[in-house]
């Protein structure tokens, strides 16, 4: 397995990482994906992109660098998803991993990663990975007015 890196404007964002990041959130259009990295990238968002031995992107994980005053310098991880069909072969262990690698590189102190109450499989999985609950997360949608 090789995990790489994605700048924006690279072709494989579109044509091979989104089809994956996708599966994790329906919603994103290829114009709207090129939108929020364009916009986020300034912010700190990264993509990582996961391939197994005949080239396919398996997985996908957006994170970013986050220093704060709770966790003073953090990874978080805003996307983490394996396609589904290469779920249970390691690819998550495997971009965890390179995660972490980068968040040591860093000086990070933690890694850090929101999940959706419902994703229990997730959970479960972020759990046998050593990852605590430490939070809740709350929210509140705005009118776009």
């Amino acid at each position: 397995m090789k995990i790489i890196d994605l700048e924006p404007g690279d072709a494989r964002l579109a044509g091979e990482l989104l089809p994956v990041l996708r599966e994790l959130r329906p919603h994103l259009t290829e114009e709207l994906f090129r939108e929020v990295y364009e916009k986020g990238y300034a912010q700190g968002l990264r993509f990582s992109a996961a391939y197994d031995g005949e080239g396919v992107c398996v997985g996908a994980a957006g994170w970013r660098i986050i220093d704060n005053t709770s966790q003073i310098r953090k990874l978080y991880v805003d996307d983490l998803v394996t396609a589904e069909a290469a779920r249970s072969t390691g690819v998550g262990h495997r971009l965890l991993g390179h995660l972490e690698e980068r968040a040591r590189q860093a000086g990070c102190r933690y890694l850090n990663l929101d999940s959706g109450t419902h994703r229990t499989d997730a959970h479960r999985f972020y759990l046998r990975e050593r990852m605590d609950i430490v939070a809740f997360n709350f929210d509140k949608a705005l009118d776009p007015d």
